[in-house]
């Protein structure tokens, strides 16, 4: 009957797109726009660096995901439909080898005067996402949209109630839980001359679980000892509370947002329980309500750009399931709070957002004298509540700008980052690690460019200390040559050995294909503060990216 659907829903969009052809010819306005976005791996074993022992290396050889999105609009009707694939991919598990295909997602909008009906797969999101965000991320194979229906409606022009419920997104199924959620956003002006703009809202969730997941829960708890599972009554429903907003006035803008989710079952990976033999187990289950308070202030005017950030956080882990862990089931997204950095061996060591507790702060500091010299500062501390260090990080870096021609920019970040909690590496000490880097940009002609990095991290801890150098050369707009290579000069587990990367770019029109050889460390790879641990890299990669 799954598939049944699924057929029913692309019979339907296919004739739709056929309509559209006809459409078209008649000038009624209709349109039809998509993009494809492909990626294939050919896998080649290397034992030294790690890359082996996992199915792709071992005897696939071969992996490739793809995603063909089609959008159509017309009748003032919105439709869409996305195929996904993956075959040999490394993106579910790491370690693993997922094969799939099917429909990842479709939809119909509708506008009827103030209302906006949508039925399908969902991409919405309250506030910055602390209660409630049903977004995808490709990188790190996150699609947690809400199959459901979703209506907004505009009071007026400066307030909109959104209402939605349905089910989360699980690869071509879905978990069994439902969700439902209310949100109220507004717009308020106060004076002319020198205004103060409000932008506040409210919103709430509410989860049920469904009867298997509620059954785990019943059945993981009957394990354990009764002084451990005393007071942990599981409840099918639980909510969360958010109030946000933001505040501008003049080069100010001010956001705040606090939520609250009542008491419920969660997984807490340090908890410590018996394990009824007079030893114990560390994992358990605990009941606790949970709480997120941020902010942020900035400023920016005169060359100055100044940003200051703040959150707490306490057992806010809001799941489909709460037994589920990683990244999978998450119904909300909690904001980063470290640098986005660039750089290969700057953004080597991200910390994952602590859901369970930590104390955030983040200040960013851009000044900008003339054109020609801009000067960044910025420092990240995060701790977890009982004030221990888990991540720090310090950066200066100066930018140069000599006319249009060349553009220099050094640098330096000092970090301490906790490996054992971020990557689940037991007894691992803190890595420190010192980089200083520098880039060269140098414009030949308006078309033609050569950019050069050069970076160097000291550690004594994880593998030991790097160097990184890269050259790349652009030809504007269809060419980009590049080869860097990573070189682990000091090492403290495995020898001295290179991993290179040599890539070619080439763009027509909307379509931009890439080639590429890659040898690539073990390493965390982060969007938006969700991290997962990557498996060392060996072999070609082949990209393709077309948009129509």
């Amino acid at each position: 009957m799954n598939y049944l659907r699924k057929i029913t829903v692309i019979g339907v969009l296919c004739l739709t797109f056929i309509w559209n052809t006809e459409a078209t010819a008649q000038g009624d306005g209709g349109r039809l726009f998509g993009n494809l976005e492909a990626n294939t791996n050919f896998y080649m074993r290397d034992s030294a660096i790690g890359a082996a022992d996992i199915p792709q290396y071992d005897n696939q050889l071969f992996g490739a995901d793809a995603w063909l999105t089609l959008n159509y609009s017309n009748w003032g009707f919105d439709f869409g439909m996305r195929f996904d694939m993956f075959n040999n991919s490394q993106l579910l598990n790491p370690t693993g080898s997922y094969n799939d295909h099917g429909i990842g997602r479709w939809f119909v909008r509708r506008n009827i005067d103030d209302l906006t009906i949508t039925a399908g797969y969902i991409y919405d999101q309250i506030g910055t996402g602390v209660i409630f965000r049903a977004y995808e991320e490709r990188a790190l194979l996150i699609d947690n949209a809400l199959i459901g229906v979703r209506l907004a409606y505009d009071l007026n022009d400066n307030w909109r109630v959104r209402a939605f419920t349905g089910k989360q997104k699980r690869q071509f199924s879905h978990y069994g839980s439902v969700i439902r959620g209310l949100a109220v956003d507004g717009f308020v002006q106060v004076g002319d001359e020198r205004p103060a703009i409000f932008a506040p809202g409210f919103g709430v969730v509410a989860r049920t679980l469904d009867d298997d997941s509620m059954d785990g829960i019943v059945n993981t708890l009957r394990f354990y000892t009764p002084e451990d599972r005393d007071g942990l009554d599981p409840k099918f429903n639980t909510y969360a509370f958010s109030v946000y907003n933001t505040l501008t006035y003049g080069p100010f803008s001010w956001y705040v947002e606090g939520a609250y989710k009542s008491p419920e079952i969660m997984f807490d990976p340090l908890a410590i329980r018996s394990d009824g033999l007079g030893g114990k187990i560390q994992g358990s289950l605990i009941k606790s309500s949970g709480s997120v308070f941020y902010t942020s202030l900035s400023y920016s005017r005169s060359g100055w750009g100044i940003t200051l950030e703040g959150k707490r956080t306490d057992n806010f882990s809001f799941r489909t399931d709460p037994q589920l862990e990683l990244n999978f089931g998450q119904i909300n997204f909690l904001p980063p709070m470290s640098r986005q950095n660039t750089y290969r061996l700057t953004s080597r060591y991200v910390p994952a957002t602590q859901e369970l507790g930590e104390y955030a702060f983040q200040a960013d500091v851009r000044y900008s004298p003339s054109r020609q010299w801009s000067f960044n500062g910025n420092f990240a501390n995060i701790t977890n509540l009982d004030g221990d260090l888990l991540y720090r990080e310090m950066l200066l870096e100066v930018r140069y700008r000599y006319q249009r021609e060349w553009v220099a920019t050094v640098g330096i970040q000092r970090q301490e980052y906790d490996q054992d909690l971020f990557e689940g590496k037991p007894g691992v000490p803190m890595v420190n690690t010192i980089t200083p880097y520098a880039e060269f940009l140098y414009r030949f002609t308006p078309r033609n460019s050569l950019k050069l990095e050069a970076q160097y991290m000291s550690t004594d801890e994880d593998f030991g200390s790097w160097m990184f150098f890269l050259a790349e050369y652009s030809v504007s707009p269809r060419w980009i040559f590049s080869a860097s290579a990573m070189y682990n000069i000091d090492p403290t587990m495995t020898d001295k050995l290179l991993y290179p990367t040599m890539s070619v770019v080439y763009t027509t029109g909307a379509n931009r294909f890439s080639l590429s050889y890659i040898k690539q460390v073990e390493g965390v790879v982060c969007t938006g503060g969700i991290c997962r641990l990557e498996p060392a890299f060996s072999g070609m990669r082949f990209s393709v990216i077309s948009n129509f």
